[in-house]
């Protein structure tokens, strides 16, 4: 399984440098988080053994449990433990584990949650980067902020002293034509623009958008970051099945 996680890792990467080379930027410029929801430690270690610097959880529990014995088996391999994004729904009480536990929140949609993760944070004596998650394609049962709230949102995030934002999240509508995503990758794309454009919106240099269907057309629209999991892992139906901690 580790040759193959190593092989699948390979190609993602080359496919990744392609669809830069496309739009005429860096490959090195757009950051692979690798997404191990509902896959082992075991997993979670051959990828950073194969060159993974980034890997993304889902929900909490589950990353704290498997994160335990994968530091473990790192330590032993000589290796570094990766950087680790939550990608999830987070709770506000959930938020004190996730100041301890992840290096990046890419999920932080609304004020309240913004408020409790800084003073969680502040609470363990870190600093932590985080993602604006923006809703651009206004679904009523998917997180993130509406697009026409994001500036009040940007605007009181200044005031968080132990998070730093970085850039902005989405999760678009599911489609079975990566070509479908374009507009929804497109859109975040302007509204970072337009808040970088403005007083205390320049380091919002981040866009985390394109997962394993559609990460190619992300990047040929700005993505800096890119969430893959099952180009990565292989299907998630064969992993660990964890209980939804949200």
């Amino acid at each position: 399984m580790s040759n193959e996680i190593a092989d699948r890792l390979a190609a993602v990467r080359e496919r990744m440098a392609r669809a830069a080379t496309r739009a005429g930027r860096r490959p090195e410029d757009v950051r692979l988080v690798g997404v191990t929801k509902r896959k082992t430690a075991a997993d979670l270690v051959a990828a950073v053994g194969a060159g993974l610097g980034h890997v993304g959880e889902n929900y909490v529990q589950e990353a704290h449990e498997k994160l335990s014995e994968a530091r473990a088996a790192l330590e032993g391999l000589g290796l570094k433990t990766p950087a680790i994004h939550f990608i999830g729904t987070l709770q506000r009480n959930k938020a004190g584990v996730a100041a301890r536990l992840f290096d990046v929140v890419e999920s932080v949609d609304r004020i309240a949650l913004g408020d409790v993760l800084d003073r969680r944070a502040g609470a363990a004596g870190r600093r932590l980067e985080v993602l604006l998650q923006v809703n651009v394609s206004s679904e009523a049962r998917k997180g993130g902020v509406a697009p026409e709230d994001l500036p009040a949102l940007a605007a009181h995030a200044r005031s968080w002293r132990h998070l730093a934002v970085t850039g902005l999240m989405t999760i678009p509508t599911a489609a079975t034509d990566p070509e479908q995503q374009r507009p929804a990758f497109a859109k975040l794309r302007a509204l970072r623009d337009s808040l970088r454009a403005e007083a205390g919106g320049q380091g919002l240099d981040h866009l985390s958008m394109g997962m394993s269907g559609d990460f190619e057309v992300a990047i040929e629209e700005g993505a800096t970051i890119v969430r893959v999991g099952t180009a990565i892992f292989g299907s998630r139906e064969a992993g660990p099945r964890q209980p939804a901690s949200r």
